[in-house]
């Protein structure tokens, strides 16, 4: 599988990467899932503290048991779980950060990690401190870079502006264009990659995924899912899968590194992979597919 550097550094990931959130909480399943991923050229796994209270990171500190070396690992940080209440609270405090490290390096069996990313972010956060404690980090040697997961212009552009960040993960598909408008511009000028989440849609711009568009998607009416749909799959025709396409189409920005779609069965894992093999879009698809996109309600009043 093709692997395209991380932003400016010494990091390089599989296009197609693993969003492990969706990986479910049996071990088995989860450890044969990324096992299986591996074997198939995806060396790129993404997890977070927060996701399954911790036991995300330790299926996959499992899996990767023995294979360390063949992944660039991902996780994050910043969701604070408060004992004897529910939920979580947000503390991307410098003190939360470096104690934070530790519990996730044990739950994932490891001694570092290459990616650590701030969960979200807000302008009312201690900016300069947050970046300082994963700048300690890296010289620690307990991460080796860092980066951002958030959908908002004005938290990455901070960062960009005063950090060292590589990378940027913020959803992007066919579906959500967002990132186009200012995102990637930025990033692209900047050196520094995005890494998109739900290329897929939620399984909405698969073969098989009239059912979830029925259940609509942030300003689509499920009616306005449908018809993108069916326009998306005439245009198409019949050489292209359209999951392949929605991935392509992610992929064929140049500021994108990887997409990590999830998986939460090894048919939809090899099926994700197999983008890797597909056909890069060309000029006229990708012209095309914004032409469909841009006509969408979502995309109008974005």
């Amino acid at each position: 599988m093709k692997k395209n550097r991380l932003g400016q550094s010494d990091l390089f990931i599989s296009e197609v990467g693993l969003g492990c959130m969706s990986l479910g909480t049996e071990e088995k399943k989860a450890v044969e899932l990324v096992r299986r991923a591996l074997d198939l050229g995806v060396t790129f796994l993404d997890t977070a503290d927060l996701y399954d209270e911790g036991r995300n990171e330790e299926l996959v500190g499992k899996a990767i048991r023995g294979r360390r070396s063949e992944v660039v690992l991902a996780t994050k940080v910043g969701n604070r779980r408060v004992p004897g209440r529910e939920g979580w609270t947000w503390d991307p405090s410098k003190a939360y950060i470096k104690s934070a490290v530790k519990d996730s390096l044990k739950r994932l069996r490891t001694d570092y990690i290459d990616l650590y990313q701030l969960h979200g972010g807000t302008l009312e956060d201690p900016i300069d401190e947050t970046i300082e404690a994963f700048e300690e980090l890296k010289e620690e040697g307990l991460i080796r870079h860092y980066g951002i997961s958030s959908i908002r212009p004005n938290v990455i552009r901070e960062y960009v502006k005063r950090s060292g960040i590589v990378s940027v993960m913020s959803q992007y598909s066919i579906l959500d264009r967002r990132p186009e408008e200012e995102v990637l511009p930025l990033l692209e000028g900047k050196g520094i990659s995005l890494i998109a989440r739900g290329p897929v849609a939620r399984g909405i711009l698969t073969a098989s995924g009239e059912e979830k568009a029925a259940q609509g998607y942030l300003d689509y009416s499920p009616e306005e899912l449908s018809q993108v749909r069916r326009q998306l799959l005439e245009a198409a025709g019949t050489g292209r899968d359209p999951g392949h396409t929605a991935i392509r189409y992610a992929l064929s920005h140049p500021a994108v590194a990887a997409v990590i779609p999830g998986a939460s069965s090894l048919e939809q894992l090899a099926h994700n992979a197999e983008a890797a093999t597909a056909d890069s879009l060309s000029a006229e698809e990708l012209e095309e597919i914004r032409r469909i996109s841009k006509a969408s309600r979502y995309a109008q009043h974005r």
